[in-house]
């Protein structure tokens, strides 16, 4: 419908829309203006005589007549003025014109009237499609791949769609560093759009507008498939400490299959691992399923989810997706500081003592100036009790405060305190109890800046403590974390927290802080509003959480409960897993993309901090990478200058397999080395996990940068807008308006309205 009224209205007005978008409208009268003012004015005076002499019924009638020669006049004068457009327009083959194919493994699908995706596009705009031999009648042509990269070819033939990953910016960023020395007509893009490198397109668009570089896509493929079962993504956690399992978010797209069942199979480097049966809905068309990944060994795995294919399935190939999982040797130290003897600190250490992947670190104050020292490595650790120093604080990964007053710390411990969260990037977790949090002391110190909730003290000093009984109830967040997840799935999950018996506050919280999340919410006996239990929230480079009750223990005491019970050891570690979960080392490397195809780009990506974890920009770093082969070889990694701590390189990934990354840092006698990383190369491809036509992305490339979408029916009326431009050789030129069928239609229903008005009164 858009192809034909567009060819009605470059029909009506002369020139495609395009001209008009890109001209200026101009005057060039035929004779001096000053003549035809004359003129239209003597004009009217003789229509207005002419009327006035006429014998009309009604003073309607005389206006109605007078406004229509009137128009005729004003219509006439616009002739004699003879508008025009200045538009630019490019010189015959003085400039190039880019014409970029997709290549990836998404350009595979046969969804193009049964025609391949690929096979489609080079019909249409192949080396020696009609297409191609227009435009290069203008431009000279140069043709290129793209996937991972962009990279020109001598012929389209060649084309083999066989790139792993699809990368749009840096596609449109190559081709352009390419041809900077050369006039650039305009960048014609050929794709499906199915960009999943999460590559920035600002920077890109931004360079290519600095030129005034339009660029065209054609987009190729269904923009919605009839019926198909898709992978739409796999979220694994970054690493993931050994000994015990994980959760995955595994996210379906649906399209015409609802009410069918599929089976989900996970594998771990070839080895089923699970299976689960999921009855896809009949209304969405996405669906989450919490996939659970039993415990692996340390080290690398690649993970590989597959959905059982749906009869009549347009395209499978979306139906398995791979990712990477890092398992990360323990044992973490955590440093649990109690500030009186309860029966939650026994009961928690003891909880996650069963966890030989965390090393609980108890330091409780048993007098004044005397300490109880559990789980130390030596007999100088915490020898003088709580951290002074900054390096001494940082050797832990999280913390956890129970009750303890704020006045036991000094000034400089509460500031150490908030940069263990925000610089040194650990997890805080402070509990309830007499003398925590607001009951203690701590707000408007730093460290109650860090926590997800405000502390207000309402009670006056003296008036002694107020006990609250609250019920558990998981909030919309809670119900699909992954540290309440106290069941199989998550409606037991869910149950469960319900049938917990109640724990009891002794602390007044106040709201959450923009941004936080809560997890669990309390419910008071009374039935007064819910209050928070269980919140957190990102903090600089760290995460802080606030458990507003003081006896947890209850959950494994409470006469409800019985022996065999679990609950309570499954919250607490997986409480201080999480806590453990993405907190920063003095060095860290990692790769981008995580998973490359054979003989891609791959950029290694390092941050090295100092014992305080204050960014380094001097220091030598190098990262050593073993290929599936075994044979190590090195890749300096340089300060980026854009960012205080980042280092920055690449290579190719030539081999198909699992790489293992480690950086060093070095800093006169001192070096530090990372943990290793992974990169996982392959040529299954990531670009047909979201395989439909992208028309929104498409469509953003070319009306960012002055261009313009086509689908690839329509991608003819690429020949005549392309010349239209202000970029490269050009030459302006005036194209008339005066002369469209657009004006001699006006003019004939104007002189045609006046004879009608004539004879319906009697004049004609």
């Amino acid at each position: 419908m858009g192809s034909v009224i567009e060819t009605i209205l470059t029909f009506l007005f002369k020139y495609p829309l395009r001209v008009f978008e890109r001209g200026e409208l101009v005057w060039l009268p035929v004779v001096p203006v000053a003549l035809i003012v004359l003129g239209l004015i003597a004009a009217l005076v003789a229509v207005t005589i002419a009327t006035r002499r006429l014998r009309l019924p009604s003073t309607r009638a005389r206006w109605t007549l007078g406004i229509l020669r009137g128009a005729l006049l004003a219509l006439l004068l616009a002739c004699l003025l003879r508008p025009a457009l200045i538009v630019s327009s490019s010189v015959p083959q003085r400039n190039v014109l880019a014409i970029l194919l997709d290549d990836s493994r998404s350009m595979r699908l046969a969804d193009v009237n049964d025609e391949r995706r690929l096979d489609a596009a080079r019909r249409v705009l192949g080396d020696s499609a009609a297409l191609s031999e227009q435009l290069a009648e203008r431009f000279v042509l140069r043709y290129y791949r793209f996937a991972a990269d962009a990279a020109p070819i001598a012929g389209t033939s060649g084309l083999e769609a066989g790139g792993t990953r699809t990368d749009l910016a840096a596609a449109l960023d190559g081709a352009r560093q390419e041809l900077a020395d050369l006039p650039i007509a305009g960048v014609v893009v050929v794709s499906d759009g199915a960009d999943n490198a999460s590559g920035d397109l600002t920077t890109p668009l931004l360079a290519l507008q600095a030129r005034r570089i339009p660029v065209y896509t054609v987009g190729v493929g269904q923009e919605r498939f009839a019926r198909d079962l898709g992978i739409e993504s796999l979220n694994l956690p970054a690493t993931a400490l050994d000994g015990a399992g994980v959760v995955a978010d595994l996210s379906l797209r649906i399209r015409g299959v609802g009410g069918e069942t599929t089976t989900i199979t996970v594998e771990a480097d070839g080895r089923v691992v699970g299976t689960e049966s999921v009855t896809l809905p009949t209304r969405g068309e996405t669906v989450q399923v919490p996939l659970r990944i039993p415990a692996l060994s340390a080290g690398p795995h690649r993970v590989t989810v597959k959905a059982s294919v749906l009869r009549d399935e347009i395209v499978t190939e979306n139906n398995e997706v791979q990712g990477l999982l890092r398992v990360r040797r323990g044992p973490e130290k955590v440093l649990f500081l109690e500030g009186e003897p309860r029966p939650d600190f026994a009961f928690t250490r003891r909880a996650v003592g069963g966890d030989s992947a965390v090393q609980m670190v108890g330091l409780l104050r048993s007098a004044p100036g005397k300490y109880l020292r559990l789980g130390v490595d030596d007999s100088l650790e915490l020898a003088s009790g709580f951290p002074t120093t900054r390096e001494e604080l940082f050797q832990y990964r999280a913390l956890i405060l129970g009750s303890i007053e704020a006045a036991f710390f000094t000034g400089d411990q509460l500031r150490m305190i908030a940069d263990f969260v925000s610089r040194r990037g650990g997890g805080l977790l402070a509990l309830g109890g007499r003398s925590a949090l607001a009951e203690g002391g701590f707000a408007g110190t730093p460290m109650a800046e860090v926590l997800p909730v405000d502390l207000i003290s309402s009670a006056p000093r003296g008036s002694g403590i107020t006990v609250t009984a609250l019920k558990a109830r998981l909030s919309a967040a809670g119900r699909v974390h992954p540290v309440t997840q106290l069941a199989g799935t998550r409606e037991a999950s869910a149950a469960r927290w319900d049938s917990l018996p109640p724990l009891t506050s002794v602390n007044q919280l106040g709201e959450l802080r923009p941004g936080a999340t809560l997890l669990v919410s309390g419910l008071a006996e009374t039935g007064a509003a819910l209050v928070p239990m269980l919140a957190w929230q990102r903090y600089g480079r760290g995460r802080a959480a606030v458990f507003g009750v003081q006896d947890t223990w209850i959950w494994q005491m409470h006469a409800s409960i019985s022996v065999e019970d679990q609950t309570h050891e499954a919250l607490w570690q997986q409480l201080v897993r999480w806590m453990l979960d993405e907190v920063p080392n003095r060095v860290d490397v990692t790769v981008v993309p995580e998973r490359v195809g054979p003989g891609e780009p791959v950029t290694v990506q390092a941050r090295v901090v100092d014992p305080t974890y204050i960014d380094v920009n001097d220091a030598r770093v190098t990262a050593r990478v073993t290929p599936p082969s075994g044979r190590t070889f090195e890749v300096p990694l340089e300060w980026t200058l854009k960012e205080d701590g980042s280092y920055q390189g690449q290579f190719v990934a030539e081999e198909e397999g699992m790489y293992r990354l480690v950086a060093d840092a070095a800093r006169g006698s001192d070096t530090t080395t990372s943990p290793p990383s992974s990169l996982l190369s392959d040529t299954q491809g990531a670009d047909v996990e979201r395989a439909e036509l992208r028309t929104p992305l498409l469509r953003r490339i070319a009306e960012e940068t002055g261009g313009r979408y086509y689908p690839l029916s329509e991608a003819a009326r690429l020949a005549d807008d392309v010349s239209y431009t202000e970029s490269g050789i050009t030459v302006r030129e005036s194209r008339d308006l005066w002369d469209m069928p657009i004006i001699f239609l006006i003019l004939i229903g104007l002189l045609g309205a006046e004879w009608a008005v004539r004879r319906w009164w009697g004049l004609a």
